[in-house]
């Protein structure tokens, strides 16, 4: 069994959840109820949908990839892209240091590890 990938798809599945849940409640409410140009609100409102798909998504591939270790290449893709999500994370905070964003976007406290476990569980050789 690849327990580092066990391992991203439980952390994967429960940052999507948050991402959902939490996120429908402390971002896209306040989103929808702010005085915004209707082109951004609904613009950032789908962003922030695309994310909770995106999310989603990758956490299927990599149920996927524990079946078919052929699409480790798909899987290894994901991991980085969620690698690259968290980064995001942390330049925008290190762009705009006034504002103390460190703690007040924690995201890639799940993203960055839950792609470094994707991809350790796709280098492991599949198991016999």
């Amino acid at each position: 069994m690849n327990r580092p990938l066990l391992g991203a798809i439980l952390l994967g599945t429960v940052t999507a959840l948050i991402h959902l849940l939490a996120g429908g409640q402390d971002i896209a409410k306040p989103l929808l109820a702010a005085a915004l140009e209707p082109t951004l609100k609904f613009t950032l409102y789908a962003v922030w949908h695309t994310a909770t798909l995106s999310l989603s998504a990758s956490v299927i591939g990599w149920i996927y990839c524990l079946y078919r270790p052929a699409a480790a290449l798909v899987g290894k893709f994901l991991g980085l892209l969620w690698c690259g999500f968290g980064l995001v994370f942390l330049a925008v905070t290190a762009a705009f240091p006034e504002y103390d964003l460190f703690w007040q976007l924690p995201q890639w406290l799940l993203l960055i590890p839950c792609g470094l476990l994707v991809l350790w569980g796709l280098r492991r050789p599949a198991a016999t």
